[in-house]
């Protein structure tokens, strides 16, 4: 994991476990349902990060 994508990582994380909290906790369809999308969108940033770092690997970005 590269150290810039680690807070990125984190923030993805923790909007997964805020959606787990709202089922575990019954909250309204509406916010789970905002919540999953803000942990779905989160989670394909990392990925597409990691992607992105794997690929420029020792190349310049222009």
């Amino acid at each position: 994991m590269a150290e810039a994508g680690e807070p990125l990582l984190r923030q993805a994380l923790e909007a997964i476990r805020a959606h787990n909290d709202a089922l575990a906790n019954g909250l309204p369809a509406v916010e789970i349902e905002c919540l999953r999308l803000e942990a779905d969108h989160l989670y394909q940033t990392v990925i597409d990060y990691q992607l992105h770092s794997a690929v420029t690997l020792g190349e310049s970005v222009h």
